[in-house]
């Protein structure tokens, strides 16, 4: 079990607030896409989904391997509950006054779904390949260069979850090409945020570590 102290116990609820909610603001929200550069195009999930991957390197890094990969799993329940519920209410008979919504609530839900199941895919295997490949680097650069540790990890992970993702999410629905152009833009676009992110990465440490009592 985590000896924990009741700040630190509190500091970890709020974290995995964050992580939950970004998890879930990209399951949600990254159906929609956007124009990018070059003709390409992007999902709207970049500006929560890089959170994901940073936290569990910012919480390895205070806590431990143990305590990523508890959130990990955290993370993988919540999006499997979210799938139950997905099915179970689009199996519900529908009343005959809600049928004005009916057809876009099936496909934006039913396509949600299987974005969840895409998501619950590519996430399980990209965030342990994350947690693995960032304490295997911390093995070899100790607790020095935590922003070259964890942009390093995150960009053969955030590599794996886009083209997972993204295949099983989305093959039918968007062709080839833009499938192609959504993964490699996607990929490179999260890489980008994380990199922006790393201050906000050195102020989670900051604020997660308990500070000595005056």
């Amino acid at each position: 079990m985590f000896q924990l102290n009741d700040n630190s116990f509190k500091k970890i609820i709020l974290a995995l607030t964050l992580y939950i909610t970004s998890l879930f603001a990209a399951n949600t929200l990254g159906l929609k896409i956007m124009p990018f550069l070059f003709g390409s195009h992007l999902s709207v999930a970049v500006f929560s989904f890089p959170i994901v991957f940073l936290m569990t390197d910012v919480i390895g890094e205070v806590y431990g391997k143990r305590m990523a990969r508890f959130f990990v799993l955290a993370g993988f329940v919540s999006t499997a509950l979210f799938m139950i519920y997905s099915v179970l209410s689009l199996a519900m008979p529908w009343s005959a006054e809600g049928l004005w919504v009916k057809d876009s609530y099936n496909q934006v839900f039913g396509v949600s779904l299987r974005v969840a199941v895409a998501s619950l895919v590519a996430y399980l295997i990209a965030e342990y390949q994350d947690v693995f490949s960032f304490f295997f680097l911390k093995k070899k650069f100790g607790t020095r260069h935590f922003w070259l540790r964890s942009n390093l990890s995150n960009l053969w992970s955030q590599l794996l979850d886009s083209t997972i993702f993204m295949i099983i999410g989305f093959a039918g629905i968007y062709s080839t090409h833009t499938l192609i152009s959504i993964i490699i833009s996607w990929w490179l676009y999260k890489v980008a945020m994380g990199l922006l992110y790393t201050p906000l990465s050195y102020a989670g440490i900051w604020l997660l570590k308990d500070k000595p009592q005056a």
